[in-house]
């Protein structure tokens, strides 16, 4: 039996936050005896190409190496990648019966397509969400209307959702949708990336964010205001910022505000890095932060980066924000702040530092959760029992 993931909002096998998830399910699948096949059905040029990971096979059938300077070849590429994928998923189906489709795509155009397969070939199709659909909809009443329309849509053209969060949960059974097709899965990790020793990236001790360089998102200037507030204190341990902005414009603010902060020889950009080197520099950190606001994003998601923060077994700060505080008790296994508080991000990293002893006792029950409830091959047993339960 097969499961193919297919969608177009991660990349293979190099990518980000929804890379990793995929990763992670693939892994708990396949370990679980079923056949993985990943289709990378984005337009993105400079194409990996096909291959396998660790027993996962994965393919671009865009394929397209340069960008073409003729609009008419531009957009018969895009077109003929259909046709190339309907023929890869054929040859898929003839050698392992395929038995769900699990997109990953906020385009209806791309759900449509991958209902369309999973009607032709006679399988499911289950759409992945993990985040708010309407996140892009709120600022004006068309757009509204539009949203509320897509989501109709994306209810009637599958047959179960993943859902990161209850929110989420509650979100699509509110709109009418069958209870018993929801099924919640929080963020997965691979604890194995983190059991290895590694040398530390740096000379010095940090504290350490890893992800997109935002505001609205992860709060990344709350945590370089609130470690600017307490770095006098503890003038030997710096603040590392791993990954990059959405824009130029959006990394020269946050270089900006490092600069204001007076924190230039404090702070450390890295920029993004490749996958296979981010445990180094998790593992070898002090702390691992999360300053995330209040925002739509936060009540619907679920950060990849929290679970992957836990399985190192360092001390993680974050904020109290979406379903966090349900999995994750301050004090015990993790440091709760509350969020939109420089003052009060600010008095956890102090107090983490300052009980440093009792935080790495914290930090250890943290990894204990990545063993059972996030870990990846967890997971993997529930989601297989749920597609028998539900679709057999």
């Amino acid at each position: 039996m097969a499961f193919v993931i297919i969608g177009d909002t991660f990349t293979f096998p190099e990518g980000d936050a929804a890379t990793n998830r995929v990763y992670t399910y693939s892994k708990g699948f396949l370990e679980n005896g079923l056949k993985i096949h990943i289709v990378c059905f984005g337009s993105e040029y400079n194409s990996a190409g096909d291959g396998i990971l660790d027993g996962i096979y994965y393919y671009h059938p865009f394929g397209i190496r340069a960008r073409s300077k003729y609009f008419i070849i531009r957009r018969w590429n895009r077109v003929i990648r259909y046709f190339k994928t309907a023929a890869l998923v054929a040859g898929i189906n003839k050698n392992d019966k395929i038995i769900v489709f699990h997109c990953y795509t906020s385009l209806l155009r791309t759900q449509l397509f991958a209902f369309i397969l999973s009607r032709y070939f006679k399988a499911k199709l289950i759409l992945e969400r993990s985040e708010h659909p309407m996140r892009n909809y709120n600022d004006k009443f068309l757009k509204r209307i539009y949203g509320k329309l897509k989501v109709a849509l994306e209810i009637k053209f599958c047959d179960g959702i993943f859902c990161i969060s209850n929110f989420l949960i509650n979100f699509y059974k509110s709109r009418g949708f069958d209870q018993r097709k929801l099924f919640l899965i929080p963020s997965t990790v691979d604890t194995g990336r983190f059991n290895d020793h590694f040398d530390s990236p740096f000379s010095f001790k940090y504290i350490l964010y890893c992800g997109s360089l935002t505001v609205i998102k992860d709060g990344v200037d709350i945590l370089i205001e609130s470690y600017s507030k307490i770095a006098g204190k503890y003038a030997d341990i710096n603040l590392v910022l791993v990954g990059e902005a959405d824009s130029e414009k959006d990394e020269i603010f946050f270089r900006d505000l490092v600069t204001k902060c007076g924190m230039n020889q404090r702070v450390f950009f890295t920029g993004k890095l490749p996958r296979k080197t981010i445990p180094a520099y998790l593992t070898n950190a002090e702390i691992l932060t999360l300053a995330r606001p209040r925002s739509i994003v936060a009540d619907a998601g679920f950060p990849s980066k929290v679970t992957e923060y836990l399985a190192t077994g360092k001390p993680v700060v974050v904020t109290k924000v979406g379903d966090i505080p349900l999995y994750l008790k301050d004090n015990e296994n993790a440091f709760l702040s509350e969020p939109d508080s420089v003052d009060a991000f600010a008095e956890k990293l102090d107090y983490v530092l300052g009980n440093y002893e009792l935080a790495k006792l914290a930090g250890e029950k943290g990894r204990m959760l990545t063993a059972t409830v996030f870990n990846y091959n967890f997971q993997g047993k529930r989601v297989i029992e749920f597609i028998k339960n539900s679709f057999s």
